[in-house]
């Protein structure tokens, strides 16, 4: 699988009850456990004091990424994705020959 940097922001809709809200987060954490479970979701963070995450995810492509991992969040639907595909670089101490 091809590894690739995903920044995520969320933005919940004006008007969106609370227990809504509370329901899709808990259901998120669910299924990004799931992910992790997959191989999918390899790390991810959150930016001190922010409200959006960056993580390294896998998948076989961008269109796999997109239609069978990250659109499958329940919170997809509020979220914006900025994907960068990454690759190997030579220097990196954790990457083995």
């Amino acid at each position: 699988m091809r590894e690739f940097l995903v920044e995520i922001t969320t933005t919940v809709p004006e008007g969106t009850a609370k227990d809504e809200v509370d329901r899709r987060r808990a259901a998120e954490a669910v299924r990004s456990r799931e992910l992790a479970a997959t191989g999918h979701l390899g790390r991810l963070w959150r930016p001190v004091g922010e409200r959006r995450s960056i993580g390294i995810w896998l998948a076989d492509d961008e269109d796999q990424l997109h239609e069978k991992v990250l659109g499958t969040l329940p919170l997809a639907p509020w979220m914006t994705f900025a994907v960068t595909p990454l690759e190997p670089h030579p220097n990196d101490p954790g990457h083995a020959e």
